[in-house]
């Protein structure tokens, strides 16, 4: 019973997140982006900030790690959420999802530069493979990556390049801090900070937003961020990481046919194909077959 319980829980973070894509789509569909990203946090905040009050546990990083707060609000939830959600007001949100699924390849990258840990050949072989079937999945999809088309791109990977580096420079600078400390106040003070930007800029018409748009905002508020963080973490204390984190690899697949769904596009055998390819090549950069079989040690 704990085995199918744990089994269901990992398919629920798999598919929030999987669906997290299509939310931001809705959203932005009607919300100007950053005004769109500082609604989704501010949604998140009250509960956030609930469970810490619950739990005892304080909101505040300390003194010492000021800098590392700095770094946390801005480089994991203010500037990639703001990216991701320029990003897919021209992007499919399926392909949104294999774009971001290349953090772990960034991770690794990141991993050898500040942790110094070992890259081994196959996992260069499997980022050549991924990143390889990325180009041909954009190019098979009808992108001709005109100005928006592009802008859209590079914003979605400088976003999973940003999270990748938060994942890393926390894991060297922050592993003392707890999870509940590390996402509230962020949270808070990104979504205010988005929001209050968001006004100044893009000057939106709240009362136009559609009905459609305000059920995204607060499914990606309630239920990806808060509802999918609590899932996540509560796996992550009964599954090895490395098992737990191909959730980046299967929550695009989810994307993909749920995007394909709303969308009315048809999933080609190419994209099928391409795709396989580009989570294969991804997955080879977690389990190397090297350390699989005692070659590294």
């Amino acid at each position: 019973m704990a085995g199918l319980v744990t089994t269901l829980l990992f398919l629920v973070v798999c598919l929030s997140w999987g669906t997290t894509w299509l939310g931001i789509k809705i959203a932005v569909e009607s919300v100007p982006p950053l005004t769109s990203a500082g609604l989704r946090f501010l949604i998140a905040f009250p509960l956030f900030l609930g469970f810490a009050l619950i739990r005892r546990e304080s909101i505040f990083f300390p003194r010492k790690n000021f800098g590392f707060f700095i770094f946390v609000t801005l480089c994991y939830f203010s500037v990639p959420y703001y990216l991701l959600n320029y990003g897919e007001q021209y992007v499919a949100s399926g392909l949104t999802a294999l774009l971001f699924s290349s953090m772990p390849v960034f991770i690794l990258i990141f991993s050898s530069i500040f942790l110094r840990e070992k890259i081994f050949f196959s996992q260069v072989v499997g980022i050549a493979i991924g990143f390889g079937s990325l180009f041909m999945i954009i190019k098979t999809q009808g992108l001709h990556l005109d100005y928006s088309e592009l802008f859209g791109v590079i914003a979605i990977l400088i976003a999973a390049v940003m999270h990748a580096l938060c994942y890393v420079i926390t894991k060297q600078r922050g592993a003392e801090i707890g999870v509940i400390t590390f996402n509230t106040l962020p949270i808070g003070i990104a979504g205010l900070g988005l929001f209050m930007t968001g006004l100044a800029l893009e000057h939106p018409d709240l009362a136009s937003v559609t009905q459609r748009s305000w059920l995204a905002l607060t499914y990606l508020g309630l239920v990806a961020s808060v509802g999918g963080f609590i899932v996540y973490f509560f796996l992550l204390k009964r599954l090895s990481p490395v098992i737990l984190s191909f959730v980046f690899i299967i929550f695009p697949v989810f994307a993909v046919l749920i995007g394909a769904w709303y969308e009315g596009t048809p999933i080609s055998r190419q994209l099928i194909l391409y795709s396989m390819l580009l989570l294969a090549g991804f997955a080879i950069t977690k389990l190397p077959i090297e350390r699989l079989l005692g070659w590294g040690r």
